[in-house]
Parts: C-alpha cells; sequence; structure tokens
C-alpha cells in the first residue's frame, strides 16, 4: 500500500528546494556577468518558474510506481 503523502509536504519540498537553486543561480548570474543586479534578475524569473516545473514535477512521480516494489 502507497503512503498517502500531502501536497503541503511537496509544496514546502519544492520551495525549500528552489530556495537553494535561486541562490545559486543568482550566484552564477553575478559572477559571469559581473553584474549582481543581473543575477538578482535572472534569479527572480527563474525561482517562480521552476517552482512551478520542479512541483508538477514531483506530483508526477509521486504517481507514478516506477521503481517502487511492493
Amino acid at each position: 500500500m502507497k503512503p498517502e503523502i500531502s501536497h503541503k509536504r511537496h509544496i514546502l519540498k519544492t520551495i525549500t528546494w528552489r530556495v537553494l537553486g535561486t541562490i545559486d543561480t543568482i550566484v552564477i548570474g553575478g559572477l559571469i556577468t559581473g553584474d549582481w543586479k543581473i543575477g538578482l534578475s535572472i534569479g527572480g524569473v527563474e525561482v517562480i518558474s521552476k517552482m512551478t516545473l520542479y512541483y508538477i514535477h514531483e506530483r508526477v512521480w509521486y504517481k507514478s510506481n516506477y521503481g517502487i516494489k511492493r
């Protein structure tokens, strides 16, 4: 039997992962361009798009039985 995992857990996981990912993107963007404002701009845009994509990705995998032995 598959355990029930709440949507809140998926949402919190999504947010915490994106915080880490966005900090990484801001630092990389700032280092590559030499302009930290550009790094912040890139990070601001990607945080919303990637959180949405991650949540969808997480839910698809949750519904999948791939690799789960019963």
